[in-house]
């Protein structure tokens, strides 16, 4: 059986940003495609749908191989966390955390998902001003 590591974040969430480190807007592609990337083996796959992150990840995001997995699973770790307790949390938070992460702390999903993960969480502190 396939599972699946789903984030999505509605895309009527785009009117929230953080203006600290952002590009202008002229740059950002209103046609930017969902980030996917596939572990056949372990038969786990990561799509994320939030408009302006693979501009991120081109343009901010510190390259693959900066940070050790280790690294990155103990951030994902603790950042998941918290987006799935406030995604349990919809009167508190809104709509900001439409759905939890389904991370399982005990899978090894190899360092191309947690650096995905990881980059993810970050964007998502920035662009809509919170902190995991």
């Amino acid at each position: 059986m396939v599972k699946y590591l789903i984030i999505y974040i509605a895309s009527f969430l785009l009117i929230l940003s953080c203006q600290g480190i952002r590009k202008p807007a002229q740059n950002i592609s209103l046609a930017e495609k969902p980030v996917r990337i596939a572990n056949d083996s372990l038969e786990y796959e990561v799509i994320i749908f939030d408009q302006g992150f693979t501009t991120y990840l081109n343009t901010i995001a510190l390259p693959k191989g900066y940070y050790g997995q280790s690294f990155l699973e103990n951030n994902n770790q603790r950042m998941v966390t918290t987006y799935n307790i406030r995604a349990n949390q919809p009167i508190i938070y809104g709509n900001l955390y439409p759905q939890k992460i389904d991370y399982n702390f005990n899978i090894d999903y190899g360092y191309e998902v947690n650096y995905l993960i990881y980059n993810y969480l970050l964007f998502f502190e920035q662009k809509y001003q919170q902190s995991l």
